[in-house]
């Protein structure tokens, strides 16, 4: 293993990203596209220090927003960004934020995203231990 991949699986275990299982879903197409989203995108990319992970992952869901059609992605990088620090209601007016820039379909796209991950999040904790 590379040492940028090793970077890479670091960064994605702090955000909660299993590494192994973005390998495997897409070795059957290439067998080293996987490891490449490891090493370049949270190795080289992600892992650098002139941002903190909590603002980088913000970014992200904006990005994956904006272009429409990543719900998939944003799947993975929505807990991401909740593990980097942020809260849901940050992530809701990330979302909302958007609107003006990138128009009502994308934004509720992205949005319906999240509270789909909230609800199926919520459903998985004891209510007496919800937050309110």
């Amino acid at each position: 293993m590379s040492g940028r991949e090793d970077a890479g699986r670091r960064v994605m275990g702090v955000l909660g990203i299993d590494p192994d299982a973005v390998i495997a879903s897409v070795a059957a197409l290439d067998e080293r596209f996987g490891h490449t989203i490891v090493e370049y995108a949270f190795g080289d990319v992600v892992g650098r220090p002139e941002l903190d992970l909590r603002t980088r992952q913000l970014v992200t869901l904006a990005l994956l927003a904006a272009q429409g059609g990543c719900e998939p992605q944003l799947d993975t990088h929505i807990p991401a960004t909740l593990r980097a620090g942020a809260t849901r209601d940050e992530i809701v007016a990330l979302f909302v934020h958007l609107t003006p820039y990138v128009g009502i379909p994308r934004s509720l796209n992205a949005l319906y995203q999240a509270k789909r991950l909230f609800d199926a999040a919520d459903d998985t904790i004891p209510e007496q231990e919800r937050t309110p």
